[in-house]
């Protein structure tokens, strides 16, 4: 009698199971969440605001750090496997450590050129794009052009709206919701824009020196002039005769401010600025730079304001 009261209970429970899938199926499907690997916090916030509660995004780089060099871990692979899709900034900014952990995935569905594989740089206007050979020599020179374009506003736009058709071709029963969810990004994007190019009307002209070539975007959207690099050369850093040389130039052209990613050695920026009577700010390029930083609004929002501090306005 037990032995037929289990069997009763067994096949009781394989019955409910077989009608809740039967049932639910639909549900099943309307509840469909896509995981999405990005390279970077700014990318990882943009998928965000597209996806919405149905996209699950992680980013593999946090926004404290340099996004050129990322240790490769063990635990990026398992995340990376498990994803559908994959964003990434490219124009080599990767390289160094992006590529074998996509090899290695071994994840079809975000290999390059694969249906989950984006590459933001594709939609992005892309400024400072070498016109001859470039070779070591150069320093850390992108061949492609500047990678560092999410820091325009409007660079942001195009890559949410890439993101935004790339959840649709993947999950077609939602793409409504992803357009749904783009265009109001693009409209508070647009009001944000608004209100930040109202802020820093008075940056236009405004001459300054930055660490590392990080700011062309930000630079050409607001009006920034950038006359010069503390790094003789991209990835090289300062050498004496060249920090003497940012000294001079900053006392003749009276520039104002010297703009320093938070992942690089602040000594010698402090020392030019202490020698110079240029201001030092600690400017943010990414997401996640500071805990209060949890945006792509939020990016722009603070770094405007330590701009508008540093310059009194």
């Amino acid at each position: 009698m037990k032995l037929n009261r289990l069997y009763v209970q067994g096949c009781a429970v394989a019955v409910l199971a077989a009608l809740l899938c039967a049932v639910f199926p639909l549900a099943e499907a309307s509840a469909k969440t896509l995981n999405i690997m990005t390279t970077t916090e700014d990318l990882a916030s943009l998928a965000r605001e597209v996806g919405g509660e149905h996209v699950k995004v992680e980013s593999i780089a946090r926004g404290y750090q340099d996004p050129h060099f990322v240790e490769a871990k063990p635990s990026f692979l398992l995340k990376l496997q498990k994803a559908d899709i994959l964003v990434l900034v490219g124009l080599q900014l990767e390289i160094g450590w992006l590529p074998p952990l996509i090899t290695q995935s071994r994840n079809p569905r975000i290999q390059v050129g694969a249906p989950g594989y984006l590459d933001a740089s594709s939609v992005a206007e892309i400024l400072e794009k070498p016109t001859g050979e470039v070779t070591r020599a150069m320093g850390d020179v992108h061949p492609s052009g500047n990678p560092h374009y999410w820091l325009d506003p409007e660079n942001g736009r195009r890559i949410a709206q890439a993101i935004a058709q790339k959840l649709a071709e993947l999950d077609r029963d939602d793409a409504a919701y992803f357009e749904q969810r783009f265009q109001d990004f693009d409209r508070r994007l647009s009001d944000a824009v608004k209100r930040w190019e109202q802020e820093t009307a008075f940056l236009k002209g405004t001459k300054v020196i930055t660490y590392h070539r990080s700011w062309p975007n930000f630079a050409q959207r607001f009006g920034l002039q950038v006359v010069g690099y503390v790094e003789p050369k991209p990835g090289i850093p300062p050498s004496p005769s060249h920090t003497l040389e940012v000294i001079k130039q900053i006392k003749q052209d009276k520039v104002p401010l010297i703009l320093v990613e938070p992942y690089f050695d602040e000594k010698t920026p402090k020392a030019i600025a202490n020698q110079s009577g240029a201001k030092l700010v600690v400017l943010l390029p990414s997401v996640g730079g500071v805990p209060e930083v949890k945006s792509y609004f939020d990016l722009f929002d603070f770094d405007i304001r330590l701009l508008k501090t540093a310059l009194n306005k």
